[in-house]
């Protein structure tokens, strides 16, 4: 399934260790400039924005944080007439994937010439988009996304109900810290959802044409690491070495998406966030068992990554993920939307057909996937 010839490419810079957010400020990257620090109002209010700020210097260091999950359009656009008269030399990201993401568009967003709405002129209105950004240092708070070493930026549309990407190797940070301890305080739901991420990116990139020797050598470490780590987690949230895998499946996971991208499950999870706003791991991670299943019995895969994909699979049907998403879409809610969920660009990535996806999200009957 590999193709005859690839490429591989990432510019971040990664710092990866307990204790390494206090290396922030060694980063040549940082520079004596103005910063801007991207995170959330709950980080402010707990004190890790101020002990970053004190790493970088409070009295070059300004803070944004007004980012809500999954960034949208609209928001982002009032966080750009907010900013516009103080473009900073270096943006800090502090916090999970929809922080990362932000903190990634704005670094776009301050290049555009487009008045007061530039994300709107960009994916409303197909404004011409810049191929150069502000510099960003991804500070990770969560293990899922690995939005940290990535080249893509996701930006949401509740008006269209649609899901953009802004793209390009101008879009991956400059550095990614990554500090397991940021982890220790997740709590146990948001610890579950992105860490399925994580499975799901590592899964993806295997079922994916554009899979690579070194995507899948990520993809393979990234899915072992997650199988182990994340029923630990759950069960003793204090477990730093624990935590610590986790935060290393998140990043080997973003290293193989960044080359393949995603694939069938995350097409068919966007419709489900920006109608009923299904947390995205939950989202993108229901119907990974059928697809394993599905995969294996058409494709096969070597033995070690046959009996990792069935491990990831007997995990997952355990977390009953089908009854987790009745909380938020019925199943005719779910099937209704089958006609959105083929989406360009990560569909087409996925090796098997792309027709008739409600095999993927109808309730598991096989007694070999559970049971309804």
């Amino acid at each position: 399934m590999i193709q005859g010839s690839w490429h591989h490419f990432n510019p971040v810079r990664v710092e990866f260790g307990v204790g390494c957010l206090e290396r922030l400020a060694d980063s040549d990257i940082v520079g004596s400039g103005q910063v801007l620090l991207v995170t959330t109002a709950g980080f402010v209010r707990r004190g890790q924005a101020a002990k970053v700020c004190e790493i970088l210097g409070a009295s070059r260091t300004s803070v944004f944080d007004d980012v809500t999950p999954n960034p949208e359009i609209d928001d982002l656009d009032c966080a750009m007439r907010v900013l516009r008269d103080c473009i900073p030399t270096v943006i800090v990201a502090l916090g999970g994937g929809s922080v990362i993401d932000a903190a990634k568009a704005m670094a776009v967003g301050f290049k555009v010439d487009a008045g007061e709405a530039p994300f709107a002129a960009m994916l409303r209105h197909d404004h011409e988009r810049p191929e150069h950004a502000v510099p960003v240092i991804a500070v990770p708070t969560t293990a899922g996304t690995g939005s940290e070493v990535t080249p893509f930026a996701t930006v949401w549309d509740r008006q269209e109900h649609r899901k953009h990407s802004i793209a390009g190797n101008h879009v991956y940070p400059a550095a990614a810290i990554v500090d397991p301890t940021l982890t220790l305080s997740l709590p146990s739901e948001e610890t579950l959802h992105t860490a399925l991420d994580a499975i799901s990116h590592s899964l993806e990139s295997l079922w994916n044409r554009n899979r690579t020797p070194l995507s899948e050598g990520f993809s393979v470490r990234a899915l072992r690491e997650a199988i182990s780590a994340l029923p630990a987690v759950l069960t003793n949230p204090g477990d730093l070495a624990a935590r610590s895998a986790m935060q290393r499946a998140s990043l080997f996971a973003g290293m193989a998406i960044s080359q393949t991208r995603t694939a069938i499950a995350h097409s068919i999870s966007y419709p489900l966030t920006t109608h009923y706003g299904v947390p995205h791991g939950l989202a993108c991670s229901f119907t990974l068992p059928r697809i394993i299943s599905e995969h294996l019995e058409r494709d096969g895969e070597p033995p070690e990554i046959e009996n990792l994909m069935e491990r990831a699979r007997v995990l997952l049907v355990s977390l009953r993920l089908d009854e987790r998403l009745r909380s938020f879409a019925s199943q005719a809610q779910v099937e209704a939307l089958e006609g959105e969920m083929a989406q360009p660009g990560r569909a087409d990535n996925y090796v098997g057909s792309v027709e008739g996806l409600d095999r993927f999200v109808r309730p598991v009957s096989d007694a070999k996937d559970g049971s309804a």
